[in-house]
């Protein structure tokens, strides 16, 4: 039988205000309470890993072990088509400790007028770890696929969205609303996955 998280708390294992906000969003119809590694006075931990699911794990089980509670952590980023791929797992890393998301922008923009290419497509990635302090763990694996705008454009959601224009929409995802953009992203097709298996719904 699946093992599921009902009527306790639930670590989210990151210090982005504006992820945790997100995430609280998109568990908000679920019976699980929400707060974060910062809220335990816990640092980061290296995300040392070569790929999103590994930071994952690396992230979700150094936060179960800490507070000794159920851990969740989303390792989430750009993949741009023409950058082989970059800023990939390092999309964090390429916004800086200060967390400068429009640097890290002008400079994925920089390095394709550099290139001289005309290929702005781009994904995002979203890879769920859940894990238990028994060591249990779960991963799930979200994309969404479109392509870039320069300037940035809107001043919704966080990290890269007002660079990043869903297929099919002709729109930022910087400048959609919340309830469309938790609806269609990278990390709503996870945590669809995620609240599938592990959670149950208010009633």
């Amino acid at each position: 039988m699946t093992r599921k998280i009902e009527n306790q708390n639930l670590i989210i294992a990151s210090h982005n205000n504006g992820k945790v906000i997100e995430i609280r969003d998109l568990l908000s119809d679920y019976n699980v309470m929400i707060s974060s590694s910062e809220d335990y006075g816990m640092k980061e931990p290296e995300e040392n890993g070569s790929t999103f699911e590994e930071n994952a794990l690396i992230k979700a089980t150094e936060t179960s072990k800490f507070c000794g509670q159920v851990s969740l952590s989303d390792d989430s980023g750009l993949c741009v088509d023409a950058l082989s791929g970059e800023p990939g797992i390092y999309s964090a890393r390429w916004a800086g400790p200060e967390k400068d998301f429009l640097k890290a922008s002008k400079t994925i923009e920089e390095l394709l007028i550099k290139d001289g290419s005309k290929n702005y497509s781009a994904h995002f990635v979203c890879v769920l770890a859940v894990c238990w302090p028994d060591g249990e763990s779960r991963v799930f694996k979200g994309k969404i696929y479109g392509d870039l705008t320069f300037p940035p454009q809107g001043k919704l959601g966080f990290g890269y969205d007002p660079i990043f224009i869903p297929k099919n929409y002709d729109i930022t995802f910087g400048q959609m609303n919340p309830d469309v953009k938790h609806k269609i992203s990278h990390r709503s097709i996870a945590f669809d996955l995620f609240s599938r298996e592990l959670l149950v719904e208010k009633k």
